[in-house]
């Protein structure tokens, strides 16, 4: 099975990037310049030099540099300043190259052992390099950092020393399973890759403690361990049920992304939860009847304090958390919304060779982000004024086309093929675009948006334009639109399953108010950090934060069900608080952790991104759940008894 690395692949068939990219690769031998490497104290005939050595790299097809914009038997000062210093400057060299997909790291590495220390390369093909070479090594220190928290977690929510290794062994065999079937699917995305296993892990960690607390219980009332599963399986299967189909349907709704990178884990996570679920009620069973008599010998007293008293605190800090939490809950919601973006992979942090070579790059020559346009051959004057108004655009620094490089005048069939080739193919001319600016933010996608429309001027939509940054508008329109229908698909199953859960209208919608509102506040904190969110992470995380999380609410509004039949509201919620507190936190704990150790151990900012949102959000919906929930559920209960099916609440007499 093979990770795939290239966001490109993930973009729509019919994006105008995904269509000019197939054009490229069927009529042209050059690739799209994408990639800068800068050799430094070199003299032009040294730098020409380099040239012929870069091109000579297999897997490297075009190599642009200064003697393809200005003619070098000429002296340079005659030259205009701002192209020569955009390719040769305090003798340091730029070249611009093309790399072909999937051999990035080979590649990168040739190129370094060409140019030594003192050489840089920046742009698309070491940033791939870098995230594939750390990929494998952040997984395995996740791993390593990991086990012993969830290890540790599970012996204090425990009596038994060896329980918590029935349930990583549980999860961990469908989890094997789960990475076992992506050889059936042949190819997974490296965020698929980083993130699946330990989010399946974590989130479906929580059936296997319901089912083996359920046993516990029971065998207190039977001697007949048999008989006491039985009883525990019965009693779980609701609350693992509920909970397993609330991340299934979140997950399912990723699915439906445009951007298939969400496709690809969705359809990960929910094969994975599916599994999962099965091993929990057919292997994990069978597993613990097996070796149940280990469990009893291997008994340790309680590491945890009692909890009672803590629904009586929770009680009085009612009327504050509601008042708190709605009166954020509206600028946290606008604040979300207006969040700066990125939407590739970002800059490789400074530590890193990456992020110190484009860091010198920049230094030296500035940003330049080539933008390739390709538009059907033939009109020569049409062509020569669309690289003329092209030359005048802002932050354009050069264009390289066959009407400016080698004349309007002389007839393409009279030159030799070598020189022709970069320029035409059979039925399109292409033209690269160099400017000043970065491949995204703002100011970067209105370059492209206006390269469009003047070529759009020309030819219309036969114009076609790829690139970085180009690729990187296409995403951000993608997934903008992405993140509505996710969202909305999100609520709308989760309310259903709630619905059918509860047999109630309005305890779904006090649900799923009190996690969205998490939601809401954890995305809101970059905005008030002035912190750039990379885009997919947001995306997935706000869908897979409510899916994950909205377990914890089900499992205190289930007791609370339970215990209001019996008592009144008050003492229900108080009853409730001091049971279920610490199981949620556990779960939270769990969920919680894994977000962070996939924020500290990932260089992936996409990676990164979703590891800390996800850290955050396990804590912020614990703190709603144990607050807010239980003071939505008092002030709600005469709607919640009319709205009900068969409430049959108590009723002090």
């Amino acid at each position: 099975m093979s990770v795939n690395y290239n966001m490109v692949d993930y973009l729509p068939d019919d994006v105008q990037s995904t269509l000019a990219l197939e054009i490229m690769e069927s009529e042209f031998t050059a690739s799209v310049p994408d990639t800068r490497v800068m050799v430094t104290d070199v003299s032009l005939q040294e730098a020409l030099t380099y040239k012929e050595k870069l091109s000579a790299i297999d897997g490297i097809s075009d190599v642009l540099w200064l003697d393809d914009v200005v003619d070098l038997q000429t002296p340079l000062e005659m030259a205009d300043e701002d192209t020569v210093e955009t390719y040769y400057k305090d003798r340091n060299a730029l070249f611009s190259i093309g790399v072909r997909s999937g051999d990035e790291v080979e590649i990168t590495d040739a190129i370094y052992e060409l140019i030594g220390e003192n050489g840089a390369i920046a742009g698309e093909a070491i940033n791939t390099a870098t995230s594939q070479k750390m990929a494998g090594t952040e997984a395995f220190y996740a791993a390593i950092l990991l086990v012993p928290i969830i290890i540790f977690i599970l012996v204090i929510s425990t009596n038994s020393w060896v329980e918590p290794l029935f349930f990583l062994t549980a999860i961990g065999v469908s989890v094997l399973i789960n990475l076992g079937t992506n050889i059936f699917i042949g190819e997974v995305s490296f965020v698929t890759q980083s993130v699946a296993p330990i989010l399946q892990l974590a989130v479906s960690l929580d059936y296997a403690v319901f089912l083996l607390h359920s046993f516990a219980d029971y065998r207190k009332t039977t001697n007949n361990p048999e008989e006491a599963m039985v009883l525990a399986m019965k009693k779980s299967f609701p609350a693992i049920t509920a909970s397993a189909a609330t991340t299934f349907f979140g997950f399912i709704a990723l699915t439906f992304m445009n951007f298939e990178i969400g496709s690809d884990l969705g359809v990960n996570l929910v094969k994975g939860i599916v599994i999962s679920f099965i091993s929990v009620m057919v292997f994990l069973p069978a597993l613990t009847l097996c070796f149940y008599k280990w469990m009893d010998k291997t008994q340790h007293k309680s590491f945890v304090p009692s909890f009672t008293g803590i629904g009586k605190f929770m009680l009085k800090l009612k009327i504050p958390s509601l008042l708190i939490v709605f009166a954020i809950l509206i600028p946290s919601y606008l604040a979300q919304s207006n969040t700066t973006f990125t939407y590739g992979l970002g800059e490789q942090p400074e530590t890193s060779r990456a992020g110190s070579d484009f860091l010198a790059v920049k230094e030296a020559f500035g940003e330049t982000t080539p933008i390739v346009l390709l538009v059907p051959k033939g009109t020569v004057v049409k062509e020569t004024e669309l690289v003329q108004e092209l030359q005048e655009l802002d932050h354009v620094t050069s264009v390289i086309a066959y009407v400016n490089m080698v004349g309007s005048v002389i007839p393409p069939e009279f030159l030799d093929e070598s020189v022709t080739n970069e320029f035409y193919s059979e039925n399109y001319s292409r033209i690269v675009i160099n400017t000043n600016k970065g491949t995204e933010g703002d100011v970067p996608f209105s370059i492209v948006q206006t390269v469009q429309e003047t070529a759009g001027k020309y030819y219309g939509d036969k114009a076609l334009s790829l690139g970085e940054s180009v690729t990187l508008n296409d995403i951000k329109n993608i997934v903008t639109k992405d993140n509505i229908v996710v969202n909305a698909l999100t609520l709308v199953t989760i309310a259903i399953v709630l619905l059918v859960t509860f047999k109630s209208v309005s305890i779904p919608i006090v649900l799923l108010i009190t996690i969205q509102s998490a939601v809401w506040i954890n995305l809101s904190i970059p905005y008030f950090t002035n912190i750039s969110l990379v885009f997919v992470g947001y995306l997935i995380i706000s869908t897979v934060q409510l899916a994950a999380t909205v377990d914890y609410a089900i499992l205190l509004t289930e007791a609370y069900n339970h215990h209001r039949k019996e008592m009144t509201a008050v003492k229900a919620i108080v009853k409730t608080l001091d049971e279920k507190t610490f199981s949620i936190s556990i779960s939270a704990a769990i969920l919680s952790s894994v977000g962070f150790i996939l924020w500290i151990t990932s260089s992936n900012p996409i990676v990164s991104s979703i590891g800390i949102l996800l850290g955050r959000g396990a804590l912020l919906a614990f703190v709603m759940v144990v607050l807010l929930l239980p003071a939505m559920l008092l002030v709600c209960d005469k709607l919640i008894k009319k709205t009900t099916y068969k409430a049959n609440f108590y009723e002090e007499k």
